[in-house]
Order: C-alpha cells, then structure tokens, then sequence
C-alpha cells in the first residue's frame, strides 16, 4: 500500500483484451486504459476568465494515482479559451491605461471597454500556459506529461491518424500522461449537422466528440466524461421531476429531455451523449459525472475507477430485474399499500409465511446445504462463528415460526394506534397516532433466519423493506425470501419486501437517502461501523460492538454465578449479546467460588485473557489483554477485578459499548444501585446476557438491538419500526380566531383513548 498526499493506491496488475465494454460498475476497477475527459465547465472559474486552479490540481491528483497504479492515463482538455481570454484581457487593460496615460494624462480609466475577444486568439494565448500549468502540476507526483493538438483533418487523413496513434502509443509506453486538446487556434467552425456518422465516423467538433473519437481509436477501456451536472437525467437538471439516471442503455434516449448545454463549451448534455453511446458501441466503457461538486470532485475519478455509484454508467447489458432505484420504489409503493390494510390482513400475511417455514422445510434446508457447502468448497471458508450463524435447521426453523406467530398475533394493534388525543378547542380535536416509517433497508451477513424474521417486523408494522443478504447466503435468501412474497400475495402486495441481487455496493445503498428512511445492519461491528459512515443522511438504527459484562458482587449466590456466565458465553458465543469482559470483586479472588469460575472456563475451553488488574494479582496469568474493548465473538473472554460495584459501573461505562450488562448478587440495594445507574440498552439482576434478545422479551423476533439513545433502544421490534404523525379535525377553524381580541379561546383537555383491541 502507497499514498500519494490523502489518497491511498495499491499497485495492481492491470490486463484486459479490448473488444466488449464492461457490463456492470464493479467491473471498472479492472479498466487499464483510460481517457478523463475535462469540460470547459470543470475546468474554467465561474466568470470565465481564468482556470480553477484548486479543481484542476486535485483532479491531476486523482489521474496521478491512477498512473501509478499501473493504468495509462490520458487527458482531453478545455480550458485553453478561458487562459488565453485571461491573458488577453490582461493585456489589453494595460496596454488602453498606457495609452489613455499618454494621451490624456489623468484620464478616468473605469471608462475603458475590452472589446469583444476572438475564441481562436484565446486559444493560441493560453495554449503555453495551459500546458505550463498541467506540468507544473505533475511534476509534484514525478509524472511526466505531454501535450498533443489535434484537429478533425487529423483523424481523417490515415497518414496523420496512424501518426496519432503511433505517437500516443509511445507516449503510454513511456509512462508519459498525454494531454490532448483540439486546436481552436486553427480549427473551423463546426458544420452544420456533422454528427455522428455511424461506428467508423465521428465529427471532432468538440471535445466531447475528441474524447470519444480518442477512445474508441485507442481501445480504451473507459471514458469518463466531467462536466458541471451530477450526470445524465431523465428531465432537465433542476426540474421538479428530474431523477439521475444510474446506468443508461442504448435506445433510452427517447425517455431523456435535454436542457441547455453549460455555461461555457460547445456541446451540450446531448453531445455528451452522443459521443458516449458512440463510444460504448466501439468498446469503451463510458461514465459521465459531476466534476465541479466540492463534496465529491476530490475523488471522483477514483470513485468511479472503483466501482462506486457516481454519475451516468453507460452500459449495453441491461440487468435481468429491476434496478434497486426501481425496487425502493416498489417497496415504497406496496409498503403504503401494506400499510393501508386492515390489520387482520398483515396478520394472515403473517401466518401463512410462519406456515411456509415449516411446509417447506426441505427445500429450505437444501438451499442452505448449498450454502455451505459453497462456503467450505470455494476457497473463502467461513470462520467458524459465521458458518454457525450460516446454517440453518428444523429446530431454527420451527423458533422462526413460533416467533413469527407470536409477530402476528401481538400486530393487530399496531399501526393506526392513538397514542394522544386533545381537545384544543370546540370542535378542534387532536390526534397522535402511530405509522410506518416508510421503506427500511436492512443489511445482513451470514444470518438468513434474518430475513423472515425481519419481514414479519417489517410487514407488522407496515414499512417497505429492502433487503441486502451476504453472497454467502445466496441460495437461502433466495427461497425464503420467495416464500415471504408467496405469503404478500396473498393480499396483493407482494412488492412491499425486495430482495437487493443487484452487483450494489452497501455504501451505494446508503447513499439512496430519497428512496431508504432507516437502515438496520445486522452482523459484525465492522459491517455496522462501515455503514454507520457511509449513510449519508439515512439514520442508522444499531449497534457498532457487543461488549456485554457480567459483574460477580461479593454477595453472589455459589449456586448462580457458574449457570449464569457459562450460559452467557458458551451457550452461543457468537452472538452480540454473549459476554466478554467478566468483572470480579477484588474480594473473591481467592475464594472457592473464583476457582469454580476458573474450573468451569476451562472445562468449556473458554480462553482467558486477563486485564491490567488482574494480572498484577498473579504470578503466572493468562495473556494480558490488548484491550479492555474487544468482542471476541468466540470461546474467548476477559477477566478484570474491581473494588465495587461503583468501579465496576465505571468500568463499564469507559469500556462497554452500552448494549447488555449483568450484575450477580443477593443484595438487592446493590443490585438496585446496578440497574439504575449502568447507562446500557439492557441491565439485568441475576440473569443471563443471552436473554437481551426480541424473541425471548416476547416482540416474537428483532430488527436488531439498537444503544443509540433517539427513537428505539434494546431489542428492536415492532414499536421500534413505527413512528407517528398528528391528525387534526376542524371544523373551519383558523389561527387568527385564538388571538387577543378573536372569539375563541384554546382548551387543551386531554380526551380518553379509544379502547385497544387485546384479543
């Protein structure tokens, strides 16, 4: 691993035999040749008199690490125009107050005009000075550059073509970027209706239409095409409806409006286009995006080199389903309709799919052999913790029913359930009643019970829900989430839970903030802390770690304290809510209690890994821990002693990660002192970590356990997937009636709720 300045590059051996452009965005990090097409928009400051000198040095930045990466870079360039009309003005400014000086002495030189500068004299002005400044520029990153002008002559004259392409050729053979623009200083104007010509043809008369000729007659793998939009919409930028187009097919072009080409430049979105779908057809894989945007034009060359959802993907393999923008979308649309049935209707749904658990047990279980056997045959073999959490059975399956059950029967009151209600004034009353939240995204590794469990929630409360499943799980995601539509369908909304299959990156997903309104990870701490920082203004609703502690008090019952920890690590030490840290009185240390704890650990091969205090208590311990804040996640725990209860509370509120902790003891004072002051999502007196979970607090399953402190904490289940709204009834009431001198005056009474349905 390198860096050149804040962005890290690994050298990797490119190779790709030119001939087909890439199907899907993932594919692009495999693109050895490249052509970076900059706009005038990008690379011009906004008054049109000078270059963006910051945008231009990040975006040599990003070309420099693709360089060093192993990739041949080359560049087409605006920016010769907007230099020399820089120059120019410069020029011409000093050169009318030297003459106004000499003529008319103290003259008002305010008053002078600039007249109106000829594009082609700019150009042959601000050519050098483009160019100094490109070197300049890649010489901080020990990169040679070179600078080619071509004009459309030299494309249709084969001697200068093969002249063209030999030069080039030679320059990437060297390591040498080179920077190609067209040359304005003598080119004509463009022909009216000199367009493209078909696949051996393309007018240069932009360097859209360059970049693209450049590519297709380089073999290119891909061209990315900077502009000042974010890429390609279906309306005009800044339109009410307008929506980015993630990936555009050949023959879509009918479903586009195109607005108005930039500020600056010669072509337009449409040239864009054009020269893109031209390029597709000859090979060249094509991205247009937004090279202006403060936020993202830092990186987005190396972003769309990585795969990462930026702009317009131009693609000619059109995916066999819908797209994941088309599935939020059918999500949103059938989780409404989910909402709006009676909850009767969400029960059955319910039901059937408990039902189909058990009914299709076999092919259940066949899909999840398939599994793992994959997962042990293919060369990734799973860690053993995750291979548990993979596989499935006929006890796991007939829990996931009964849980599922348990939804269905406590779902009847959920949604449309008045939590207030005020009388604000006569015939003014007010409501707080409890609805969906919209569409969640619940992303999840290596657990596919997850998934039925988590579209009973989701249905139970009325939410659309999007699902993204590990590769590792495939074949079982794929039949249980059949069997959850199999039960939608049974009242017509079968769309309301999508199954993601696309190639999407998770960070992609998060990025969908119109189409997602929670996301729920579930699985390791690195998955949670990955998606908590890419979701961009999705609230995330989890966990990051589960380093749950049990804290043995000197009036721990004998009895108690061996059931409670062995069950709290052994009895599934892969989940989240199995204990880590064992926190012990100092006053124990060396009782018969302390080495029955010892005894039993070793017993279940649990591996002890002592804490700073409690290996200066020994003359031969364990390996001292690396940190006191580690979920092992395995046959593994740390050992720490305290000197009371209080030490322990602060121990756990330096170390913990506030989702479940324990106390053992028979002193009720202390143990009250425990459970009110231990600032966690779960606190329990005398009681295993293990029970922190959905199923066994009685909600039938869980989203996942929460310890943010905003909306739900704990085993989430259906209360947490709700929210609310206010529904006020009038009766031609207005605001200016409640005022000093108006006719009605504000009672606010509170009114009874209307009874709930218990049955």
């Amino acid at each position: 691993l390198r860096c050149w300045s804040n962005i890290p590059f690994i050298t990797v051996p490119l190779s790709r035999t030119h001939g087909k452009s890439f199907a899907h965005r993932s594919e692009l990090k495999h693109a050895k040749r490249i052509v970076v097409k900059l706009g005038s928009a990008v690379v011009t400051r906004g008054d049109e008199c000078g270059l963006a000198l910051g945008r231009l040095a990040s975006i040599v930045e990003q070309v420099s690490v693709l360089q060093n990466q192993g990739r041949e870079m080359m560049i087409v360039t605006s920016g010769a125009v907007a230099f020399g009309k820089q120059r120019l003005r410069h020029e011409i400014l000093l050169s009318q107050s030297v003459r106004q000086a000499l003529h008319s002495g103290q003259s008002q030189l305010k008053d002078m005009a600039i007249p109106v500068l000829e594009a082609r004299a700019c150009a042959a002005a601000g050519q050098s000075g483009l160019m100094a400044l490109y070197e300049a520029m890649f010489t901080q990153y020990s990169i040679c550059a070179a600078q080619i002008l071509v004009t459309n002559l030299d494309f249709h004259d084969e001697q200068k073509r093969r002249n063209l392409n030999g030069t080039l050729h030679e320059l990437l053979r060297m390591n040498i970027v080179p920077i190609i623009n067209t040359n304005d200083a003598v080119v004509p104007p463009p022909e009216p209706n000199s367009d493209l010509q078909g696949v051996n043809v393309i007018s240069v008369k932009d360097n859209d239409s360059l970049a693209a000729r450049l590519a297709v007659e380089m073999k290119t793998d891909l061209l990315i095409v900077l502009s000042d939009v974010e890429g390609l919409f279906d309306n005009p930028p800044g339109s009410d409806d307008a929506k980015l187009i993630d990936i555009f097919y050949p023959g879509d072009q009918q479903s586009v409006t195109f607005g108005t080409k930039s500020r600056v430049g010669m072509g337009g979105m449409e040239a864009k286009v054009k020269a893109a779908l031209w390029a597709l057809q000859g090979g060249t894989s094509v991205v247009i995006a937004n090279g202006t945007h403060p936020k993202i034009s830092g990186h987005v060359i190396t972003d769309i080199v990585e795969g990462k959802k930026v702009g317009t993907f131009f693609s000619e393999v059109k995916p066999a389903g819908p797209t994941v923008e088309q599935q939020g979308e059918m999500a949103r649309t059938g989780g409404r309709t989910l909402a709006a049935l009676q909850p009767e209707q969400r029960a059955e749904i319910i039901y059937c799919l408990a039902d189909l658990l058990t009914d299709q047990r076999e092919e259940i279980l066949l899909a999840n052999k398939k599994d793992l056997e994959e997962a042990e045959n293919k060369g990734r073999r799973l860690a053993l913790p995750l291979l548990k959490r993979l596989s499935l059975s006929t006890s796991k399956l007939n829990s996931l029913a009964i849980g599922l059950r348990q939804i269905a029967a406590s779902s009847r009151d959920s949604v449309g359930r008045v939590l207030r209600r005020t009388r604000v004034a006569k015939d003014l009353e007010l409501e707080q009643v409890t609805v969906p939240i919209g569409v969640l995204l619940v992303i999840f590794e290596s657990r596919p019970d997850c998934l039925p469990q988590v579209s009973a929630l989701a249905i139970a409360s009325g939410n659309g829900l999007l699902l993204k499943g590990g590769k590792e799980a495939a074949h079982s995601n794929q039949i249980l989430h059949h069997l959850t539509q199999e039960a939608l369908s049974t009242h017509g909304v079968k769309d309301a839970v999508q199954l993601v299959n696309t190639r999407e990156e998770v960070e992609d997903l998060c990025r969908l903030d119109k189409l997602i309104d929670l996301i729920i990870p579930r699985g390791s701490s690195q998955l949670v802390r990955n998606i908590q920082k890419a979701a961009k203004g999705i609230p995330v609703m989890g966990h990051s770690e589960g380093i749950c502690h049990v804290y043995v008090d000197t009036d721990a019952s004998v009895e108690k304290v061996t059931r409670i920890i062995r069950d709290s690590k052994c009895e599934y030490p892969a989940a989240c809510n199995a204990l880590e840290t064992l926190l012990i009185h100092r006053d124990l240390l060396r009782s018969p209690l302390f080495d029955q704890i010892i005894d039993m650990l070793r017993v279940e091969q649990v591996k002890i890994h002592a804490g700073p205090k409690f290996a200066s208590y020994l003359t031969f311990s364990p390996s001292e821990v690396k940190s006191l804040r580690t979920e092992y996640g395995d046959l593994e725990c740390c050992i720490e002693v305290v000197d009371s209860v209080q030490e322990a509370v602060e121990h756990i509120h330096k170390y913990g990660s506030s989702h479940t902790d324990v106390i053992i003891t028979e002193n009720e004072k202390t143990a009250e002192l425990f459970l009110q002051h231990v600032d966690s999502a779960c606190v329990f007196w005398n009681a295993s970590t293990r029970f922190s979970d959905g199923y066994r607090f009685g909600l039938g399953a869980e989203v996942g356990i929460s310890t943010s402190r905003i909306h739900a904490r704990g085993p989430v289940g259906i209360e947490g997937l709700l929210t609310t709204k206010w529904l006020l009834r009038g009766d031609n009431h207005i605001v200016s009636d409640f005022s000093e001198h108006g006719s009605m005056k504000y009672l606010h009474e509170n009114l009874p709720l209307p009874q709930r349905n218990t049955n």
